[in-house]
């Protein structure tokens, strides 16, 4: 059987990611193919339960050092029990967050180890890269505008200020010039439709 592929969504608060996610995987079904929609933290009942430890509660609530191994605790399981079983059944896998979030947000916002961060990759994710990661690009204002319209239960991520949503932006930056055979700038700027018709231009190359 022919193995599905995966594609991650990354991208700093409000910039559209969670829509677009929604919009593809329904543009992907359109077309025939099986597809899991899933997310990070989170993604599997002990994903899941990891979430609500890390979005929820004070800025300061974790260290970025102790963030970072909840967020890779949840992405092993995550893994095991969700994203691997579906791409070695054929599935398409869209993932809104992935480790490149663990890059931006533990490593360039927070400042955890970038050392740590790739250990931690190279032993809980290896192999299982995405095949195609999309970055969703916005001025962080904007994004922070749109993010603290959303319900206000899980907010402890924008709560952390101005500069550390600017480091988070360069850190995904950064991953996408560090990573290019798979990662490709969408401008989250505009209306969702525009943004969508960039999407399927970026996933169209990896389309059977």
């Amino acid at each position: 059987m022919t193995r599905g592929q995966f594609i991650t969504l990354e991208g700093g608060e409000g910039t559209g990611k969670s829509t677009q996610a929604a919009r593809l995987v329904a543009r992907l079904a359109a077309r025939g193919l099986e597809v899991v929609h899933t997310r990070e933290p989170g993604g599997s009942p002990g994903a899941e339960a990891i979430r609500g430890l890390v979005v929820s509660g004070a800025a300061e609530r974790w260290s970025s050092r102790t963030e970072l191994l909840l967020m890779f605790a949840a992405r092993s399981d995550h893994l095991e029990r969700t994203i691997l079983p579906a791409l070695e059944a054929g599935r398409w896998v869209v993932c809104d967050r992935f480790a490149d979030s663990s890059r931006a947000y533990q490593g360039n916002g927070g400042g955890a180890s970038a050392d740590l961060i790739e250990a931690l990759d190279r032993d809980v994710v290896g192999a299982d890269q995405p095949d195609l990661t999309l970055i969703f690009d916005l001025p962080v204002e904007v994004g922070l505008e749109r993010a603290l319209e959303r319900s206000a239960a899980e907010t402890r991520f924008e709560s952390k200020g101005l500069e550390f949503h600017r480091r988070l932006r360069d850190g995904f930056l950064s991953v996408a010039a560090q990573h290019t055979e798979r990662c490709r700038i969408i401008d989250a700027t505009g209306e969702p439709d525009a943004v969508s018709e960039r999407v399927w231009r970026a996933v169209e190359p990896i389309l059977p």
